[in-house]
């Protein structure tokens, strides 16, 4: 079973769609494992908490911090720079962050904890339609 998932951004921070995916598995009793994979390189996937918006609010700002525009002068050193001051950075948080994930999945259920829910980290300043590849094997 696969389809694939479109998420359009804002910009950057972090996109919920947890529950396009329990949509997607539907009412099946089906037992496997749910692979997930962003078919881009600026952007990542992450299973964090999605019952304090703080908690996204903070990872994006330490994200920022952790690897500022390419032209803050700490990031001097950069040659990517041609796409804009976010491109090169929104690279190096992808390498830093999962682009796939693996999700169990009972009865057609994924075996998420309570709190958790599936983002798409967008990395880039300006909206982008982003694709979600799915698999469930």
């Amino acid at each position: 079973m696969q389809t694939e998932f479109k998420i359009q951004t804002q910009g950057s921070g972090l996109y919920e769609f947890t529950n396009d995916v329990h949509r997607w598995l539907g009412p099946s009793l089906k037992d496997g494992v749910l692979t997930l994979f962003v078919r881009h390189t600026s952007c990542s996937l992450l299973i964090q908490e999605n019952a304090d918006p703080e908690v996204q609010t903070d990872l994006k700002a330490f994200f920022e911090r952790l690897v500022p525009p390419s032209d803050h002068p700490a990031m001097s050193y950069l040659r990517h720079t041609y796409e804009g001051p976010d491109d090169m950075p929104a690279h190096i948080k992808s390498a830093l962050m999962p682009v796939s994930l693996s999700i169990p999945v009972s009865e057609g259920r994924m075996c998420l904890g309570t709190w958790q829910g599936i983002y798409l980290f967008e990395h880039r300043s300006a909206p982008h339609r982003r694709l979600v590849a799915a698999h469930l094997g």
